[in-house]
């Protein structure tokens, strides 16, 4: 059983403490009847279980995804982390969650100076005097994984240098662990959870938040950016120091300047707010239709408008990638959009993963989608580029993939969710500022691109190549397929849906009657014993009995609990 391969997997109190801690957290927003489904209310203390009807905390007020965005910023930086992962994922957790998970923010009190200190000296073997002829104390800001402080190098240059907090690298791995099990959980005992692919969910959450915890992986990525952005003059990204990095510690360049959405301070360096929302929206675009590698965490805080109209990029832990077939895939889809070509555009969300044939009636299906992306895009055929709102656009398009049960790629969510955030800051800097209007040329190329003699090319090269793939090892696969026929080794797999939900439920309704006819049965010896008046007295009844009463009044009170509980009467 899951539950008994984790405390077998963790033999400390403190991770078994850390589920009850979890536990906990949630029975006290409302999500008791979640626990009992998991099957986790062995780590509910006692005095817990004996509270009747669940009433943890007074949750009226406050809707389940408000409940369960508390819950998250309750129990620290892992949560958080999905959280915002999640924030992204509205065609998986529907647009109520995800909006409210937006709110979560990751500024957390900062940790001691001298802790940082040891860290920076443990990592990179060398003390703070020798590396720095100032470190600033106070941080300059402090989040759940790192804090970062401003210093100045021996030699004159002028730094920050972000720390990771002490062990928290080790709270973020039991998290991952526990996350999986309760993921597995869910599979297990909630199987129309499979819908949002909790396993999935974790995965994904494990992979990113691991690469945010290798600031050496980090400096990669910032050099991968410096290079790619060697020949603009528009954007500047800072110099990393490679042998002032390590996993938890990295050096680079200070950028002067000030946040791209403190609109005062950008009017103050005389700077055009149009030219810099424009300039900054290019450089993305850059990123991801030619480089194929962009900044995925470009809020505010991370973009900084320099003194000689530059713009500055910090924080280069989260990025994306947009493989050549996924690129390739979204030129298509604007071709489709051009030529108003709506069974093509299906057709290409199919080759993208969005639309899945399994379980559905395929054609069925199709029409129902062609008509709801006949009536969202028709109106916009009749708009110039800049009249349409690329949020609206965004959003509408969200709506659409919830409806239909549409799965976007992680590459193309989070490359939906820099946009939005970049169409913000340009809309702040500029209100007139439109985001279309500046990718036009950019899906153009993409599409001039992809329309290229010598992509068709590649293309057909590509195409027959899987033919003859495909003609040399049919035969083959034909042939093992008969011969297991002929031995009887062919099998048929069949998995009924809700089968071990069933079968959980006809245990627990056997388990519930087992235990009634225990408690009548007590009741009856209780009865007979007090009908001989045997023994002593309890309250002028023989003494046994009385005893045998009580007993089956505390079982029948924790059955009746139990029960109401389940929301089963």
């Amino acid at each position: 059983m899951p539950i008994l391969d984790l405390l077998r997997s963790w033999q400390t109190y403190k991770n078994v403490g850390r589920i009850r801690e979890i536990v906990n957290v949630f029975l006290r927003h409302g999500f008791g009847q979640l626990i009992e489904q998991l099957n986790l209310q062995r780590f509910i203390p006692l005095r817990k279980k004996l509270k009747v009807f669940g009433c943890w905390h007074p949750i009226e007020k406050h809707t389940i995804p408000e409940r369960l965005r508390m819950a998250f910023s309750e129990l620290g930086p892992s949560f958080i982390k999905l959280a915002q992962l999640l924030s992204s994922r509205p065609d998986l957790i529907t647009k109520a969650f995800a909006d409210e998970f937006k709110k979560l923010q990751d500024e957390v009190p900062p940790f001691p100076v001298e802790e940082a200190k040891e860290i920076i000296e443990a990592e990179l073997h060398i003390s703070i005097k020798d590396m720095f002829s100032y470190f600033e104390d106070p941080p300059i800001a402090a989040a759940s994984i790192a804090q970062v402080h401003k210093a100045a190098l021996k030699t004159g240059e002028k730094v920050v240098v972000k720390v990771q907090r002490p062990d928290i690298r080790e709270i973020i791995e039991t998290d991952i662990a526990i996350l999986n099990i309760i993921a597995r959980l869910m599979v297990k005992y909630i199987p129309e959870s499979k819908v949002f692919n909790p396993l999935g969910i974790v995965d994904e959450f494990s992979k990113t938040v691991r690469k945010e915890l290798n600031f050496v992986e980090e400096a990669k990525n910032a050099q991968r950016f410096k290079k790619n952005f060697a020949e603009s003059p528009h954007i500047h990204i800072p110099i990393i120091y490679p042998d002032l990095t390590s996993e938890r510690v990295i050096v680079m360049e200070r950028l002067e300047g000030v946040r791209i959405d403190d609109i005062e301070g950008v009017e103050l360096l005389g700077v055009d707010s149009h030219e810099i929302a424009k300039m900054g929206v290019e450089a993305y675009f850059k990123m991801m239709f030619e480089d194929g590698f962009f900044h995925a965490d470009p809020h505010p805080g991370n973009i900084f408008v320099m003194p000689d109209g530059r713009l500055g990029l910090m924080d280069f832990g989260i990025v994306g990638w947009l493989t050549p077939e996924l690129t390739e895939n979204i030129a298509n889809v604007l071709l489709a959009l051009v030529d108003k070509d709506f069974d093509r555009l299906i057709d290409q969300y199919i080759e993208l993963g969005i639309v899945t044939e399994e379980g559905v009636d395929i054609e069925v299906f199709k029409k129902e989608l062609k008509a709801d992306l006949i009536e969202f895009y028709e109106p916009l055929y009749g708009l110039a580029i800049a009249e349409i709102n690329f949020a609206e656009y965004l959003d509408a398009i969200t709506h659409l993939s919830i409806k239909h049960g549409l799965r976007l790629p992680s590459a193309l969510l989070l490359m939906n969710k820099t946009l939005l955030i970049l169409d913000n800051i340009g809309r702040q800097l500029d209100p007139a500022f439109n985001f279309m209007t500046v990718a036009e040329p950019y899906a153009a190329k993409l599409v001039r691109r992809q329309m290229g003699p010598g992509r068709i090319y590649e293309r057909a090269k590509k195409n027959i190549s899987d033919v003859s793939d495909f003609l040399a090892t049919t035969p083959k696969q034909i042939g093992k397929l008969l011969r297991k026929t002929l031995r009887d080794e062919l099998s048929i797999k069949i998995n009924p849906i809700g089968m071990d939900r069933l079968i959980r439920d006809i245990d627990r309704s056997s388990n519930r009657l087992a235990f009634s006819i225990i408690v009548a049965a007590i009741i009856m010896g209780s009865s007979l014993l007090i009908q001989s008046g045997i023994g002593g007295k309890i309250f002028g009844l023989p003494a046994v009995g009385a005893i045998g009463f009580f007993i089956a009044f505390i079982l029948g009170l924790w059955l009746l609990v139990s029960i109401i509980k389940s929301g089963r009467l």
